[in-house]
């Protein structure tokens, strides 16, 4: 499925899944609309289209940014309002690192604010509506910046990454998980065998809801290839940009940095 994919971040812009929209507002309502219909399941739905690796890839997204144990540690994580990585990255520096999670959907950051109130983390974390595309937050203000499969979903991604670069502090990482492109013989295909006819239907079985896991699975693919956004990322202003793989590609990390 190679070759639907976008060669760079500026043709996701009018891209749902492999459908056409007219332009980054109808992208935008619509993805709305799926997160507002799995925010409930989204990390249940995670587990079971993953087999579990998301918590695994997170992990190791949070060991390589190995945030400071320092209370004037300051990150800002998009698009991540059930909580996944804020969390991991306060109870890796021992709870002394502050952090803002935004997403543009209220009802995954009403899900996130639940979840650090049970947590005990709600002293740690702010949950902030907003878009990713324009942050209602302070020039280089942030030691990191983080996204976790959320940048596919923003219309204008290159956009996003200059917002990314703006409130980063010189000095400062940025950090993005993203499905990519498997690059094991063989695996592509169990993949693609899996994601097109197991993801969907598990949709439709657990969440009642096949249609956003089939965008879901349709936006992983048109997503620019490891090179292609490290290239992206390159352009933002990002120095010392590279990439880890992650399960033969399936997902992969991406790391820059505000020099």
């Amino acid at each position: 499925m190679s070759d639907s994919r976008a060669r760079d971040a500026d043709a996701m812009e009018t891209s749902y899944g492999f459908d056409t929209v007219s332009g980054r507002e109808e992208k935008q309502g619509r993805v709305n609309e799926v997160f507002h219909r799995v925010a409930k399941r989204y990390d249940i739905m995670n587990d079971l289209m993953s087999g579990g690796l998301h918590r695994a890839w997170k992990d190791a997204m949070v060991a390589w940014l190995a945030p400071a144990h320092r209370p004037s540690y300051r990150f800002v994580d998009v698009a991540g309002g059930t909580g996944d990585v804020a969390f991991r990255i306060v109870e890796a520096t021992r709870r002394r690192a502050t952090g803002t999670v935004v997403d543009i959907n209220a009802s995954m950051l009403g899900v996130g604010a639940e979840r650090a109130i049970k947590r005990g983390l709600s002293d740690n974390l702010r949950f902030l509506e907003g878009n990713a595309e324009a942050l209602d937050l302070p020039d280089n203000a942030y030691d990191a910046y983080t996204i976790a499969f959320g940048i596919r979903n923003v219309p204008r991604i290159q956009t996003a990454l200059e917002e990314a670069f703006r409130v980063l502090k010189p000095g400062g990482r940025f950090l993005c998980l993203e499905f990519s492109e498997v690059d094991v013989p063989g695996l592509d295909a169990l993949y693609d065998a899996w994601s097109f006819r197991g993801i969907p239907a598990i949709g439709e079985r657990v969440a009642k809801d096949r249609e956003s896991y089939e965008y879901l699975v349709e936006s992983i693919r048109r997503f620019p290839n490891q090179r292609n956004f490290a290239a992206a990322i390159e352009r933002a202003g990002f120095e010392r940009v590279t990439y880890r793989n992650l399960t033969g590609g399936i997902a992969a990390i991406h790391s820059g940095w505000k020099l």
